[in-house]
């Protein structure tokens, strides 16, 4: 159906663009008009004038996306962009994802807290620690913080289950003893506090993956059912919320039986009325294990209990260089050399008798207090699994390509393989190695995942991982591969892509508010070339407080993003403006 404005001033017109409006609708042609941060008339040619008019021939104009699985918890304290997700058409994150977050905090324990997202999200303590002002206690007061700022975009966050247990348990809840019910019902006042106060839910981990520093699962890793039912039962009181997690033995990490999970999240949705969100890839061990639990899913879902897998749009794993972990980091040769700036760095790695005597040489012990310190062993072990990224970057590669498959075609050892590529663009190339999602170079696997009724699009991780990964970028990817340019398999519909990213992510948190282009709604839009859209390389940069570092990757083919009708992206750089602020839910 379309909307037509009457005469009159807008703020904001976008015409004759190419509108997919999040509701899975067929695209059509016309314009969009904006005032007081609300979208007031779609479709057709709306007439009238406007403080701002946009020519958006030939381009896509989408509602803004939504990112359910971040973790800008300590960044939101300091940074007001966001990015990396900013700079892909997000227009509003959530974050506290996996179990981890800042509050509540008694005072003293903020270094805890430091070294547990350090050790799970690999975001760097310095960072952490040089960044955040702790101006808070209690999750209301974590709030308050962050409502008090102005952002480049919107925030919710929901409440970690590790915060809640050092809390209240102390030493006891660090160490995963288990939680008495005194404990519990600790527990469940302070997530019941907080979601009043407006989180969007509730977060835990469940995976023996998650560690601190220190090693130390993270808190609540477990936890039994009488303290997940426990703390659960608050978000069915309040009315509100999602229960999200990175289940056990799902992801191959331990023995668990991944059917048992499955059961009590179903139960738990079943009893609560809340949704259940639960990360799900392909893990090698058992490729087709994630359809299986993904069919228990829907089977709950018609039943009555909202239980929806967290799926990604590409393989999950690390990028290795010569600025991350990689194979040579602990050669003595290369240790001697590491510190050198990146351009230096590159001259002294091209004399051959420094490479010759890198790749002779034994690893030097990893140092246990470093994180991925001693991956570099495990990275040449799977050179069959690894491959080099390219510019734009190709994240559904082929056997061939792999640097195993590339050493049997040419007769190279892959270590030299390995050394000659990441000496590619200046010292800055990349080399992916699939970890989850890519079992034996499946290239369907995903596509059927994206596909299932039962999933949500999430996992991105924006603010995580710094030195790992950068997948803040799956929305642009969504509409780059899956979109346009896939040429190993079937495309999926670009309005079906865009509905997933925005209004089924919105509506899973309860934020339907945003989400399509529809009048009445946030103006919270993109405008996109599509046919120009382009992914990047991966690039590291040190750019958190102490110098930490981190990877970002930008595209270009971002004309306009808007938040509250304001612009605050103009071909695809920041216009300054900070229209964006915290969500709470209940809103």
């Amino acid at each position: 159906m379309f909307y037509f404005g009457g005469i009159g001033m807008y703020d904001l017109v976008i015409r004759n663009g190419t509108i997919v409006d999040g509701t899975g609708a067929d695209a059509r042609r016309g314009d969009v008009a904006v005032e007081g941060g609300k979208i007031v008339a779609v479709g057709g040619q709306i007439e009238g004038e406007a403080a701002e008019t946009v020519d958006a021939e030939g381009m896509l104009v989408t509602p803004g996306f939504v990112d359910i699985h971040t973790h800008y918890d300590g960044q939101a304290t300091w940074d007001d962009v966001l990015d990396p997700s900013a700079g892909h058409g997000v227009t509003t994150v959530v974050a506290g994802n996996c179990g981890v977050g800042f509050a509540p905090v008694h005072p003293g324990q903020e270094d805890w807290l430091i070294q547990l997202m350090e050790g799970v999200e690999d975001i760097p303590g310095t960072a952490l620690a040089e960044g955040m002002t702790w101006d808070w206690e209690s999750f209301p007061e974590y709030l308050d913080v962050l409502a008090a700022r102005h952002y480049a975009i919107d925030i919710g966050t929901q409440i970690a289950h590790g915060a809640v247990r050092g809390y209240v348990m102390g030493e006891r809840g660090a160490k995963n003893e288990p939680a008495t019910p005194e404990d519990i019902e600790a527990m469940a006042a302070i997530v019941k506090e907080a979601m009043e106060a407006g989180a969007m839910g509730f977060s835990t981990s469940r995976t023996l993956a998650h560690r601190a520093i220190d090693g130390e699962p993270v808190p609540g890793t477990f936890a039994a059912e009488d303290e997940l039912f426990g703390i659960g039962r608050t978000l069915g009181e309040v009315g509100r919320g999602v229960f999200e997690l990175a289940p056990a033995a799902i992801d191959g990490m331990d023995s668990n039986d991944p059917f048992k999970e499955i059961d009590w999240m179903r139960r738990l949705a079943a009893e609560t009325h809340r949704p259940v969100s639960f990360a799900l890839l392909q893990i090698d061990p058992a490729p087709e294990l994630w359809r299986q639990l993904m069919d228990l899913s829907l089977e709950a879902i018609e039943s009555g209990a909202d239980l929806r897998p967290q799926v990604a749009s590409r393989p999950f794993g690390l990028l290795t260089g010569l600025q991350t972990n990689h194979v040579f980091q602990k050669r003595p040769t290369f240790m001697a050399l590491a510190d050198l700036p990146l351009d230096e760095l590159v001259i002294a790695l091209e004399d051959p008798a420094t490479k010759a005597a890198i790749l002779s040489e034994a690893d030097a012990p990893p140092d246990p207090n470093v994180l991925f310190d001693g991956v570099g062993a495990f990275i040449l072990a799977v050179a069959d699994n690894l491959y080099v990224m390219g510019d734009p970057p190709d994240y559904e590669p082929t056997r061939e390509t792999s640097i195993g498959g590339i050493a049997e075609a040419t007769g190279r050892d892959p270590q030299d393989l390995i050394y000659d590529r990441m000496l590619d663009d200046d010292g800055q190339g990349f080399l992916m190695l699939p970890l989850f999602n890519y079992s034996h170079g499946d290239h369907e696997a995903i596509r059927e995942q994206l596909l299932h009724p039962a999933a949500v699009l999430g996992l991105g991780d924006g603010g995580a991982h710094c030195g790992m990964i950068c997948d803040a970028s799956l929305p642009t990817y969504s509409l780059t591969h899956w979109a346009r340019d896939r040429s190993r398999g079937d495309k999926l519909p670009l309005e079906w892509l865009i509905r997933k990213q925005t209004k089924d992510t919105a509506d899973l948190y309860g934020m339907t508010d945003r989400g399509t282009l529809e009048v009445g709604m946030r103006a919270d839009l993109n405008v996109i070339d599509h046919e120009a859209l382009t992914l990047r390389s991966p690039r590291l940069v040190r750019d958190l407080p102490a110098g930490g570092r981190r990877l970002i990757q930008e595209a270009d083919g971002y004309v306009l993003t808007a938040v509250n009708g304001v612009v605050t992206r103009r071909d695809g750089v920041d216009t300054g403006a900070r229209p964006g602020r915290l969500v709470r839910s209940g809103s």
